[in-house]
């Protein structure tokens, strides 16, 4: 591939680029319309909360439809972007989260659904935004899929340490439910894609939008549960994620800079610190813990999205990483 200035981007390159600008546009809109809808008429959307689990579970088959064998093999053959990046996630993401519900007022409920948002793996918005910063689309994709292999151990023990004095977390349960609307449809979809290539090829332009609107609809269930206490602690739980969210952007990238990662490396490591998967948190929250701990879950899938998209077009704006003396 070169790298000369003069080189003219292919036709499935401005495809793909089209296509990811108009995603991360949409993406943050369509959230923010499910949430506005359900808080508005909440009556209208409650009985989505019996789909919540199949309707993740569409999303994974969904990621599991993007990735490849390669996706896998680069974990082996450029380990330290993708270990640095995951240890960064896992580790630096629910210490801020219990930080931030340790210094602002939330009520128990919510401090365990800041703190779970916090130990869920990365979600596949994050892609789309490591493309459009012009970060490494490659290490983005590997670090969401080795993140997602290991949540069904990593977030039920994290959320147990972290969030078990504020309530009961039946880790063992969580754990299993992982493996079943996580790990299972992302394999079915990885092995659609492996030995039925030609057949999702065709399909695979139309499935990031079925996971939004599959997304979109856990948003409305969750918002349409919790609209009394939204209603209430809408602000101060809004702050507590925006806190968490800029803070993991900025130790991700701190972290990734002082590892030694290339420029490129450092942006996606930061938005794949920063953007998690906040809507497996909602359906694990309202299956196992409660509405409330659930409604940051929903507020946090609408916020990621917007504040993932407005960083990756910052660091467009800035230019390709591998050409700047800076990023």
């Amino acid at each position: 591939m070169s790298s000369t200035p003069s080189a003219a981007p292919s036709i499935d390159d401005r495809t793909r680029e089209r296509s990811a600008r108009i995603a991360v546009t949409a993406f943050p809109l369509i959230m923010l319309v499910a949430f506005l809808a359900a808080f508005l008429a909440p009556a209208t959307f409650r009985p989505l909360a019996e789909y919540m689990t199949p309707l993740l579970a569409v999303t994974m088959l969904g990621m599991g439809m993007t990735l490849s064998v390669p996706d896998f093999t680069m974990i082996v053959r450029h380990p330290r972007p993708v270990i640095v990046g995951v240890l960064a996630q896992y580790c630096v993401m629910p210490l801020v989260g219990w930080g931030v519900v340790h210094l602002l007022p939330l009520p128990p409920e919510l401090r365990v659904g800041i703190i779970l948002i916090g130990c869920v793996p990365g979600g596949t918005t994050s892609n789309v935004c490591a493309f459009l910063a012009k970060g490494n689309t490659a290490l983005s994709v590997s670090m969401t899929a080795f993140s997602t292999m290991l949540a069904p151990l990593v977030t039920p023990l994290l959320t147990l340490w972290l969030a078990g004095t504020y309530m009961e977390v039946p880790a063992a349960s969580m754990a299993l439910s992982i493996v079943q609307i996580v790990l299972l449809p992302v394999g079915v979809g990885l092995a659609c894609n492996v030995f039925l290539h030609r057949q999702v090829a065709k399909i695979q332009p139309a499935m990031p939008w079925v996971s939004v609107i599959a997304i979109a609809g856990v948003v409305a269930a969750v918002v349409a549960r919790s609209q009394a206490l939204i209603a209430t602690a809408g602000l101060l739980m809004l702050l507590a994620i925006a806190l968490e969210n800029a803070t993991g952007y900025a130790l991700g990238y701190a972290i990734a800079r002082a590892s030694g990662v290339s420029r490129a490396d450092r942006r996606t490591i930061a938005i794949e610190v920063g953007l998690q998967n906040a809507g497996l948190g909602s359906t694990l929250a309202a299956t196992y813990l409660s509405a409330a701990v659930a409604a940051p879950c929903a507020v946090a899938t609408f916020w990621h999205t917007i504040t993932g998209s407005v960083l990756a077009m910052y660091w467009r704006l800035r230019g390709d990483p591998t050409a700047a003396r800076r990023a």
